[in-house]
């Protein structure tokens, strides 16, 4: 098993930039491939971005695509999620999620969830 603690979340003007952070503990996260989700109030969790195991594939949601960079650490155990030219429809919070099976843009693909971080963007 591994767990996952989500930081670096907050309030950010349009048009500027956060990073997330995602702390893995217990299984060495290089055995996991990783993914970012969000969720909006009313709305679906959806995918964000994913990476595999190797750290040699990346994986982004149409929405996101030049604007957010998804970046892992194995020696650190850590996953990180660099956010540019936020607007307000990023406001949502945020999710690392574990996959033993594979990279995919379905949550349900991933065994493993952190407890969110929100992300707020002002307009």
């Amino acid at each position: 098993q591994v767990q996952l603690v989500e930081s670096g979340g907050g309030l950010v003007q349009a048009g500027g930039s956060l990073r997330l952070s995602c702390a893995a503990s217990g299984r060495t996260s290089s055995s996991y491939d990783m993914g970012w989700f969000r969720q909006a109030p009313g709305k679906e969790r959806e995918f964000v971005a994913a990476i595999r195991r190797s750290g040699g594939s990346t994986y982004y949601a149409d929405s996101v695509k030049g604007r957010f960079t998804i970046s892992r650490d194995n020696a650190k155990n850590a996953v990180y999620l660099q956010m540019n030219s936020l607007k307000p429809e990023d406001t949502a919070v945020y999710y690392c999620a574990a996959s033993v099976r594979g990279t995919s843009y379905y949550r349900d693909f991933y065994d493993y969830w952190g407890q969110g971080t929100q992300v707020t963007v002002s307009s």
